[in-house]
């Protein structure tokens, strides 16, 4: 079976070349071979799979820089059906493309809204006076720059391959120690062959609304997992949406939500949230594996 992974595009984005890598990975690990499906948007991307339109879609969750990318985390909320089956975290290098012969004659920048804001310090010194438009993705805008000579984006050396386009400048972004973490995501509980096979999981991720903001009403979830020893490697608050001042939690556990202690957890965290939704019991595929990956 040929397995249609969903992912943002155009092609060239950061997302694609993680969701390569990880076709490259699955197809050396287990045989299993796959086409790639891009999509305009995350939740786009993420719908596709909901609607059984691809298997799997590979989605930006967080930027050691700018934090999580939140309409992947708001649209997994709303997807009942979704589950991460793997996450894997890409190095980020970005570059100025653009036809123009110098920066000065560059008057508009477009890129990702995360991108932009990888890359704000070096704008702000080389290019203070130039329109920042945020696009959809690093490559939307990649296609203009032949016809528009003073336009310029923001996106990767392997884009400006693809697309056949000049780099301006290389190495752009503010902090050199830029990575971002992808998710890997299925319809229900995937094969066990899109995964890792090492047991046990070593990250759950949870999501939770509560049923009044009272004082102490986090404290108590949060009790549960500390009690036990386990470490939070991420938490975060997003809006509900229902009104101002109600938020949903999301949190990343370093533990396997399968195993029993876990379970007892979870079991016991249902009594202290409103809605609790288990986003998925996962492996991180090797940061070393992803970078050998990339940069061959």
């Amino acid at each position: 079976m040929t397995l249609s992974i969903a992912h943002l595009g155009p092609p060239g984005t950061y997302t694609e070349q993680a969701t390569v890598f990880y076709v490259n990975w699955l197809t050396k690990s287990t045989g299993v071979e796959a086409t790639l499906s891009p999509y305009p948007t995350i939740p786009q991307s993420l719908h596709a799979v909901a609607n059984g339109q691809a298997h799997l879609a590979v989605v930006p969750v967080e930027n050691s820089i700018e934090g999580s990318v939140t309409t992947t985390m708001d649209t997994l909320w709303q997807l009942d059906s979704l589950r991460i089956q793997l996450a894997l975290v890409l190095p980020i290098a970005h570059t100025l493309i653009s036809c123009a012969s110098n920066l000065d004659q560059i008057k508009t920048v477009y890129s990702h809204p995360q991108a932009l804001a990888q890359c704000q310090g070096w704008l702000e010194r080389f290019l203070p006076t130039v329109q920042i438009i945020p696009s959809n993705s690093t490559t939307e805008a990649l296609q203009r720059l032949e016809q528009e000579t003073t336009t310029a984006a923001i996106a990767s050396s392997r884009a400006a391959q693809l697309y056949n386009l000049p780099i301006l400048a290389s190495g752009i972004n503010d902090n050199p120690e830029n990575f971002t973490r992808f998710w890997v995501v299925s319809q229900g509980e995937a094969d066990a062959g899109y995964q890792i096979s090492t047991t046990p999981a070593s990250h759950t991720s949870l999501a939770f609304s509560m049923p009044a903001n009272t004082p102490g009403a986090l404290v108590k979830p949060l009790q549960i997992f500390a009690q036990l020893g386990i470490n939070l490697s991420r938490i975060e608050s997003r809006p509900t949406k229902r009104s101002l001042g109600e938020y949903l939690f999301f949190i990343d556990l370093e533990a396997d939500g399968k195993e029993a202690e876990m379970q007892s957890a979870l079991a016991e965290l249902t009594i202290h949230t409103e809605i609790l939704k288990i986003l998925g019991v996962y492996n991180v595929l090797p940061i070393s594996a992803v970078t050998s990956e990339v940069r061959s």
